[in-house]
């Protein structure tokens, strides 16, 4: 802990900017593992909340100039909001079916951004210059943190027992007096609003963002390779998942700017066959 609250005052800008990328990876693969690990809805479209906090940031920054944290927290709030509605209507679907309904709802939010003039369309939306990267890398830190915080009470608590029931049998437990709709849609803002607020961040990191940034399919895969290569529905296999695959990746292409791609593909696949539930389950039974 005390090494990630010095680093900007002691690494480059180069290893800097790496733990920021890991940090924004392994917060939206604790955002993803809340409604997908714990409540059992897996999930390919949680980045929409991710590109509504950026834009959101973006727009309150542009549009009434409001100080970039808080225009942040804004963004978050208001991801948070939208998934309330939204869950009502999308976790009335179930497996394949919910997973394909949030790929859709990305994409539709995509392109409804990408024709709206007030969010720069498709040319993306440029903020003021002078952004302060050390801020929005504590910004970053802070959710990072936030989101191991609020899984490891998930994890403790009655709400994350309620959680595991829905994931393990819907019906049974709306027999067992648990309320089904509350607690799936809770799960599925607070799984928002962690996405919502690393936007914020990201488009003031940036400066600038455009649609394919903000929705990216490639951010969206990533997280969950991360979370399910770490554990999905355990407390840390988000964070190790996460360091990992991005240290791996890092690591490859620097070595082998070429073939990076295929090796990481490849020791993915061999990580995933030889550990198919999870680095933390499998540690877990062999030490138990």
């Amino acid at each position: 802990m005390a090494f990630l609250i010095v680093a900007p005052h002691r690494l480059n800008g180069y290893f800097v900017n790496l733990i920021y990328i890991t940090l924004v990876y392994v917060g939206l693969a604790y955002g993803w593992n809340i409604i997908s690990g714990y409540a059992g809805y897996f999930s390919f479209g949680q980045i929409t909340f991710f590109g509504l906090g950026a834009y959101a940031t973006g727009f309150a920054i542009n549009a009434f100039h409001v100080y970039w944290m808080l225009a942040a927290l804004a963004g978050g709030i208001l991801a948070c909001a939208f998934a309330f509605p939204l869950g009502y209507v999308m976790l009335r679907l179930r497996g394949p079916f919910f997973a394909m309904g949030m790929f859709g709802m990305a994409q539709t939010v995509r392109v409804l951004i990408t024709a709206l003039p007030a969010t720069g369309a498709g040319a993306g939306l440029f903020l003021p210059p002078g952004s302060d990267v050390t801020s929005v890398y504590y910004w970053t830190l802070a959710v990072a943190l936030g989101a191991i915080a609020l899984t490891i009470w998930i994890d403790r608590s009655a709400f994350g027992l309620r959680l595991q029931a829905l994931r393990e049998d819907e019906q049974v437990a709306g027999t067992l007096a648990v309320d089904v709709t509350r607690d799936k849609i809770a799960a599925f803002a607070l799984s928002a609003l962690i996405p919502g607020l690393l936007g914020g961040g990201f488009i003031y990191f940036l400066n600038y963002i455009e649609p394919d940034a903000a929705f990216s399919s490639r951010f969206d895969l990533q997280s969950i390779v991360m979370a399910i290569l770490g554990g999905v529905g355990t407390v840390w296999g988000p964070l190790i998942g996460g360091v990992l695959m991005t240290q791996i990746s890092e690591a490859l292409w620097a070595k082998f700017p070429q073939f990076y791609l295929m090796l990481f593909g490849g020791l993915l696949v061999a990580l995933l066959i030889l550990l198919p539930h999870g680095i933390v389950p499998a540690l877990k039974r062999r030490y138990e």
